[in-house]
């Protein structure tokens, strides 16, 4: 089908199933956004959180990248990404921060294929997994015996936590944190067996 003509019939779908449907919700919409909930995810095309956990619009501030990573607080090497976490945090007051994994990870293939002495071939793409070299190391240190693909599995899962120990890297975070404001969780999505699971930090 033609690009212009998938987007166009998509919308329509949409339009008429739901945004027509629901006039309320999008006159609410209209006036601002109030979201419980921020979302980082894989930009993977088999993963759209908004479909996988059914978030309706106004409900999920989310954010996808590579492999669903969170870098450290750096104001200028990642300001991209620290910039919506302000914004969620700051303004929007969302009242949970989730990280969410997932199976057959492409990104987190490529961290785990990095070559030990550190050297990258892609223009970015190694450069940014480097973020979750942490969970590389433990799981090459802890799993050295399993074979390649459970180890990108035990991977996904980890980086997920380093994710969630670099967000708390960040000032607004920590703060709202102690207010308890602000709770943090992990999760990891298997779309190959339709599994789910999530933990609290």
């Amino acid at each position: 089908m033609d690009p212009i003509k998938r987007l166009q019939s998509g919308f329509e779908h949409f339009k008429k199933e739901t945004y027509e449907k629901k006039p309320d919700v999008f006159r609410t919409l209209a006036e601002g956004q109030s979201p419980k909930f921020m979302v980082f995810a894989c930009a993977d095309s088999r993963v759209c959180p908004s479909v996988v956990f059914d978030f309706q619009p106004g409900e999920a501030f989310t954010v996808r990248n590579i492999a669903n990573m969170v870098p450290p607080y750096d104001k200028t090497k990642y300001a991209g990404v620290g910039s919506a976490i302000e914004y969620a945090v700051h303004h929007l007051k969302v009242e949970n921060i989730v990280v969410i994994g997932h199976s057959r990870c492409g990104g987190i293939k490529g961290l785990m294929s990095i070559k030990d002495d550190g050297s990258t071939s892609s223009d970015f793409i190694e450069d940014w997994v480097k973020i979750c070299m942490p969970a590389r190391e433990k799981v090459k240190s802890s799993c050295s015996k399993l074979a390649f693909p459970e180890q990108c599995t035990k991977c996904e899962k980890e980086a997920v936590n380093v994710s969630l120990d670099n967000l708390k890297t960040y000032p607004f975070v920590e703060e709202a944190l102690e207010k308890k404001t602000l709770s943090l969780y992990g999760g990891y999505y298997d779309f190959v067996s339709g599994n789910f699971e999530a933990w609290e930090v």
